[in-house]
């Protein structure tokens, strides 16, 4: 009777197989890859340089008048400038500016691949069925699944995991620029091509703006799903707050592990709220 509570049927896949041609590829083609990792870790350290020249002082107030101004709260931007001043206050300034410069070229790079291809799957049905199961697979594909090739191909340190948190967060940016742009009601695309617009021109002056709201909900989406990459990506030897969270973890360290964690929080809070407010005047700005 085992057959009725053990499968029957297995098919044996040589694992070892396919880790070896992936090995093979890698090392064949190690000088393309070894200039895209020192490309990327060079903008990474750009970032990084840019955002710690900027004074703390500076950049708290540019916050609070963000929070201010964005969400029409003078309260809201005085919260979020005193998260800000904690997460410098408990030490972790520097860590925080390293693992913001990983985020940001994260999301420019997910950005600029991610608005363009959600424009050319908008304008296509059928290439909007074919990748939609591949976005899908994107998404759900576990997170740690993308540290391996990161690690293999471009090694430790800050350019895999640019890679990796790139190729997790570049899904909401291409879904919502495709749905954003295709939720626009046609007799507003045929009233502009009616006027003279081209279709290049209709997109430019009248989809895109009319879109606007969900594309930077995009942009909000692909924000939040880097920042949540930040503590996984410290396993492949991304430093910043993950880094720190991991070593808490490492050595059961519970004090080191909750400030630097709640560093995080800080962060994410901010950038989300801010990217928010930022969405909310957009939609505003299109009902005008």
């Amino acid at each position: 009777m085992d057959w009725l509570y053990n499968f029957p049927l297995e098919i044996p896949i040589n694992l070892k197989a396919i880790d070896d041609a992936v090995r093979a590829f890698s090392i064949k083609h190690d000088t393309f890859f070894g200039i895209i990792t020192k490309g990327l870790t060079s903008f990474v350290n750009s970032i990084y340089s840019i955002l710690d020249t900027i004074p703390w002082f500076i950049l708290i107030l540019l916050v609070f008048i963000a929070g201010w101004k964005l969400l029409d709260q003078i309260s809201k931007g005085l919260l979020y400038g005193g998260l800000l001043f904690l997460t410098g206050v408990v030490g972790y300034w520097d860590l925080m500016n390293e693992t913001l410069s990983i985020i940001i070229a994260s999301v420019i790079i997910s950005l600029i691949l991610g608005f363009p291809l959600g424009i050319l799957i908008s304008a296509s049905d059928r290439a909007d069925r074919f990748m939609r199961p591949v976005l899908d697979t994107m998404q759900t594909m576990p997170v740690f699944v993308y540290l391996i090739p990161a690690l293999l191909f471009f090694g430790l340190g800050k350019a895999p995991g640019v890679i990796a948190t790139t190729i997790y967060a570049v899904v909401p940016m291409i879904r919502l620029t495709n749905h954003g742009i295709r939720q626009i009601d046609e007799e507003v695309i045929e009233a502009s091509i009616a006027f003279g617009s081209t279709r290049i021109q209709s997109l430019i002056k009248v989809q895109i703006p009319q879109a606007l709201p969900t594309i930077m909900t995009g942009v909000n989406q692909t924000l939040m799903m880097a920042i949540s990459m930040v503590v996984t990506t410290s396993m492949i030897g991304a430093t910043g707050l993950g880094m720190e969270v991991l070593i808490g973890v490492n050595r059961v360290e519970i004090g080191r592990g909750l400030v630097s964690g709640t560093a995080v929080v800080i962060i994410a809070i901010i950038l989300d709220r801010l990217t928010q407010g930022f969405v909310q005047q957009s939609e505003v700005n299109t009902d005008e």
